[in-house]
């Protein structure tokens, strides 16, 4: 029987990535609760393994979908648009809570920690060292995205190449600086409500920071395999669009974590 194609809508093919994807999350958050408990990395590393290869292979077929089917057409693309947008105010929201729980006992600390803050068992970080780096690393890493994306616009291919990889750069600096800082850190998330907001908001931050660099790498990878024109990009924009956000996150964590609640 003969398909009728003529609508404006991409009806995706059957996919069993859904499928692995959530068995790939249940064995990572489990991993993690097994981790946590009985410091047993298996499971974990697993979950890691499952997420990776469904999140390439997923990846690949949508690439495919975009690049060399045309199924991304303007309407679709308007779709994917929307539902990126809306994602992104969903995350928004995450990164409210966190703030929400941080001001909270900042603005009014409870005698639990001393009625002050941060409670006086803690040592807080300067944010005038690695903090102060990471903001300008970030800062710099958004100006790059977006030369990157004028460079697209533009059709100049090596200059979109060279920015995109600098931005790359500079969110693996970002990551290890922050791990370092993690190492080196007097308190640990344990350490009464002050370490859990810290902690809770700068590490998934940090995570985010981890898939932003990874989106961009295979919006670079794309690039190379000349996966994108001036008018057909929305993967690489859809990138830069979240890399910005996480910029904007880490100005409000840094003013208001390290710097306003120290």
């Amino acid at each position: 029987m003969k398909m009728n194609n003529n609508h404006p809508f991409h009806l995706v093919d059957y996919s069993p990535w859904p499928f692995t994807g959530a068995i790939g999350v249940l064995t990572l958050m489990t991993g993690m609760i097994k981790w946590f408990h009985n410091f047993n990395f298996n499971l974990i590393i697993m979950g890691y393994i499952i997420t990776l290869l469904t999140a390439y292979q997923w990846w690949r077929d949508i690439s495919r979908e975009g690049t060399y089917q045309g199924k991304h057409t303007i309407l679709v693309n308007k779709g994917l648009r929307w539902g990126m947008i809306l994602f992104i105010i969903s995350e928004i929201f995450f990164f409210i809570s966190f703030f929400w729980a941080f001001f909270h006992s900042s603005l009014s600390p409870n005698i639990e920690i001393g009625s002050m803050w941060p409670p006086s068992s803690i040592t807080p970080f300067n944010p005038f060292q690695i903090p102060l780096l990471n903001t300008i690393i970030l800062i710099s890493s958004g100006v790059t995205v977006t030369w990157a994306h004028h460079s697209l616009m533009e059709n100049n291919f090596s200059q979109t190449k060279q920015s995109l990889f600098l931005t790359i750069l500079l969110g693996f600096y970002f990551t290890i600086l922050q791990a370092y800082e993690y190492m080196e850190a007097p308190f640990t998330i344990a350490d009464s409500i002050y370490g859990s907001t810290f902690f809770m908001a700068t590490g998934f931050h940090g995570i985010h920071v981890m898939i932003g660099t990874l989106f961009l790498l295979i919006c670079y990878i794309r690039h190379l395999n000349n996966h994108f024109s001036k008018n057909h990009h929305f993967g690489f924009e859809a990138a830069a669009w979240y890399w910005h956000f996480v910029d904007v996150v880490w100005l409000f964590l840094y003013i208001s974590i390290y710097w306003w609640g120290n």
